[in-house]
This record gives C-alpha cells, sequence and structure tokens, in this order.
C-alpha cells in the first residue's frame, strides 16, 4: 500500500513538471491598425464610419465627444503629432541628383525604422501629392507593427477606409520576427543606412545587444571585419553581407521584383509574410522561397482581390517555393514551419 501511495505521488509529481513545461499558448493578438489623424469637427463621424474607419488621433478638446460616439482615440495635439517621428511617404523614388553604380530602383521605405526603434512613436504625412500611396502606408505601418498616426487628404478617405477593412479581416497574430543576421545597433546615421539597405534587399536582421551563435553573421560596425569605413557604401556593404550569408542560406528568398520587400515572422506555431509592393503598379508572377516553410494549411490575401491561391507550389528539402499570380500594393501569405 505505501508503495502505492509513494508511486502515485511520484507520477502527480511528472504530471505536474510536465505541465509547468509545456508552454503555454500565447494569445492572439487583434489587428492593430494605424490610426487617422482627424481634426474635422463630430459631424463628420458618419462619413468616417462609413469608410470603415474606426480608430482616430484628435486634439485632446475633442477625444470625449468621439469616444461618445464610439470611436477608438488616440488624444494627439498637432505639436505632440510633430514630436513623433516623421516616415517618408512609401514609393519608389526619384533621386536625380544622386549618382548610383547600380540600376536598382531607390525606395522610400521605412520598415527598418520599425525594427530599429520598436517601442518609437511615428506619422506619416500623406496630405501632398500622396493619393496613390496611402494605402501602402497603411500596409507598412500593419506589418511593422508600428505606433502609427497618419495624416491624410480627406479626399483619400475612401482609399485608407478600404485598406483598413482588408487588415481587420485578417486574422490576429503575434509572432517574433525571423531573422538571419544580428546587427549591433551603435546608433549611427551610418547604421541606420546599412540597416535601410538590409531591408530593402530583403536580408532579414534582427537588432542585439552583443553577438550571438543564433545568427550566421553579427554585425557590429568598428570591428576588424566590418570597419566603419564600410558603413560609407551602404549598398555594397549591404552586399557583402549577403555573401557572407549566402544566398542557400536566406530564410527568405523574392524573385522577379526589386520593389518588392518583406516582413517575415513566424515560430514553431506558424509564419506570416507581409509582401510590400512599392513600384506604384501592379505585379504578376512574383516568386517567392522560404526555407524551413510549409504552406500545408496555409491562406493567402491581397489588397484589392481578397484571399487568393498561390501558384506552382513546390516543396523539397525542408523548403517551399512558390508564385504570386497578382498583387497591388500588399499581400499576405501565412503557412507553417516544415517538419
Amino acid at each position: 500500500m505505501k508503495w502505492a501511495i509513494s508511486s502515485a505521488l511520484i507520477l502527480c509529481g511528472l504530471f505536474t513538471l510536465e505541465a509547468r513545461k509545456t508552454p503555454q499558448k500565447t494569445a492572439e493578438k487583434p489587428p492593430q491598425v494605424p490610426a487617422i489623424y482627424w481634426a474635422r469637427g463630430i459631424e463628420t463621424a458618419e462619413s468616417l464610419k462609413q469608410h470603415g474607419i474606426g480608430r482616430i488621433a484628435v486634439p485632446p478638446t475633442q477625444v470625449a465627444a468621439w469616444r461618445n460616439a464610439g470611436f477608438k482615440v488616440v488624444a494627439t495635439s498637432e505639436r505632440e503629432l510633430a514630436r513623433r517621428e516623421k516616415l517618408l511617404t512609401p514609393r519608389v523614388a526619384g533621386r536625380a541628383n544622386v549618382a548610383s553604380a547600380t540600376s536598382r530602383p531607390w525606395i522610400d521605405a521605412n520598415g527598418w525604422r520599425f525594427i530599429r526603434n520598436p517601442a518609437g512613436k511615428f506619422y506619416y504625412d500623406l496630405t501632398q501629392n500622396a493619393r496613390n500611396h496611402v494605402a501602402l502606408a497603411v500596409a507598412e505601418a500593419f506589418a511593422g507593427k508600428g505606433d502609427v498616426v497618419l495624416k491624410i487628404d480627406p479626399a483619400d478617405l475612401d482609399e485608407v477606409g478600404k485598406a483598413i477593412r482588408f487588415l481587420r479581416e485578417l486574422p490576429g497574430e503575434n509572432y517574433p520576427p525571423i531573422a538571419d543576421i544580428a546587427v549591433i545597433d551603435n546608433g549611427s546615421p551610418a547604421m541606420g543606412e546599412v540597416m535601410n539597405l538590409l531591408t530593402r534587399r530583403n536580408l532579414l536582421f534582427n537588432i542585439v545587444r552583443a553577438p550571438s551563435p543564433n545568427f550566421r553573421v553579427n554585425i557590429k560596425l568598428g570591428t576588424k571585419e566590418y570597419p566603419e569605413t564600410d558603413a560609407s557604401d551602404p549598398s555594397e556593404f549591404a552586399q557583402k553581407i549577403r555573401r557572407q550569408l549566402g544566398d542557400e542560406n536566406r530564410r527568405l528568398r523574392i524573385y522577379g521584383s526589386e520593389t518588392v520587400i518583406a516582413r517575415y515572422t513566424g515560430d514553431h506555431r506558424g509564419f506570416r509574410l507581409h509582401l510590400l509592393n512599392y513600384s506604384g503598379r501592379e505585379i504578376e508572377g512574383l516568386r517567392v522561397k522560404l526555407l524551413r516553410a510549409s504552406l500545408d494549411g496555409g491562406k493567402a490575401w491581397a489588397f484589392g482581390t481578397g484571399v487568393f491561391s498561390v501558384e506552382t507550389p513546390i516543396t523539397k528539402d525542408g523548403a517551399v517555393e512558390f508564385s504570386i499570380p497578382r498583387m497591388g500594393a500588399y499581400a499576405v501569405i501565412e503557412g507553417r514551419p516544415s517538419r
């Protein structure tokens, strides 16, 4: 009898230990869309609702009225808006006064800023000649999970509303970023431009405090391997990092466009791939390759067309390669890690 009781207690203890070891599933977060800065009066509430906009930033004196009207409100004065870090209008930009040894298009993109300062507060000023870029700005802020306010031209309310409604239809997720490269950020403008170029080349990186064995490449400017003079040519520096990493080791590769930038997140539960198209035109037949990934049970969405199916998927050696038949400013792909 004593042996039986002791055995039962031991088994109970083992089950308790196992329960403690078993990771608890973290609740998925609902999609967090950027807030629209809106200085117009409460009489415009119905117009915002008709466009599907429910989260706004308004002057402090108007907060109570807008909340009573059913809106999620961020109290933001013009001065507070100006104190946020201003982001570029996302697009392919003409830089006629910038000499370049490459034919790559110059892209004004802000993804690296969200990676560099995840707790930062940002804003876009899209009030001037930005009609063709507002949906991309909404998607860029969403993909970067940034605390972002958009100042828009009221004439663009319909396009902004379409983008926000699309984002709200996506399932919630809380995946961490996926990266191949570690960056020790010294806070300098040169390091910022390096991160900008890494992002534009779809070389996935995380910022760390010290070199980590979890990454194939660790970048720290001022060392023998990465002298600060290397950062004077960020484009060549990005190419150097690409060669060191090796294309065969990249978790993500994109073929057929130099104007699509990805944001890639995931863990043992699954992944989400954000594809942002800065070209200003529709792209057909974009090809994507993901290492250690599977599309089993996955889904795909594109802004403007909704749910779609990827084409000609090929799974080999734990990697999956597939094509996006057609996409405008933004597409999202979800799947699982390969087994």
